[in-house]
């Protein structure tokens, strides 16, 4: 396991996530990366979102946090859903505000952030319902 955030900021993170998706059917996860090997992260964090089985909400809503801090590198991904009716621009938005944060050295208070902006988002889009159930684990998950 990569041992990046101490327990209290993984704490607060996993709490931050369930704040996000108790007002939309979205589903939210965080994951961390060892290293990438050679490979463009945008093609591994791809390839996580599928591991992590984020394309089977009902709504196709998922988000993946994708973090390889050894490389300090990261990408965001939405699933068909959520891409079809966020602005254009909006990947761009949570990109910058963890960008910014982590150039910082505040990666907690980025993934933070970017998870209270991408569940407002949701919640636009797909609001919570009475019937939602919580499709993905909320805990953070670690590459190897």
């Amino acid at each position: 396991m990569i041992d990046f955030f101490k327990k209290s900021e993984e704490t607060e993170i996993v709490q931050k996530i369930r704040e996000a998706e108790r007002n939309t059917s979205g589903e939210i996860r965080v994951h961390l990366e060892r290293e990438l090997d050679g490979f463009n992260v945008l093609d591994v964090a791809t390839e996580v979102f599928y591991i992590l089985e984020m394309e089977k909400t009902e709504q196709r809503n998922g988000v993946l946090f994708f973090i390889v801090p050894s490389e300090k590198q990261f990408a965001i991904l939405g699933d068909k859903g959520i891409n079809e009716v966020v602005p254009d621009n909006f990947w761009d938005e949570i990109r910058d505000i963890l960008g910014s944060n982590f150039k910082n050295k505040k990666f907690k208070d980025g993934i933070c952030l970017g998870v209270e902006r991408v569940g407002e988002k949701l919640h636009e889009f797909f609001p919570y319902q009475s019937d939602d159930k919580n499709e993905l684990p909320d805990e953070i998950s670690y590459g190897e």
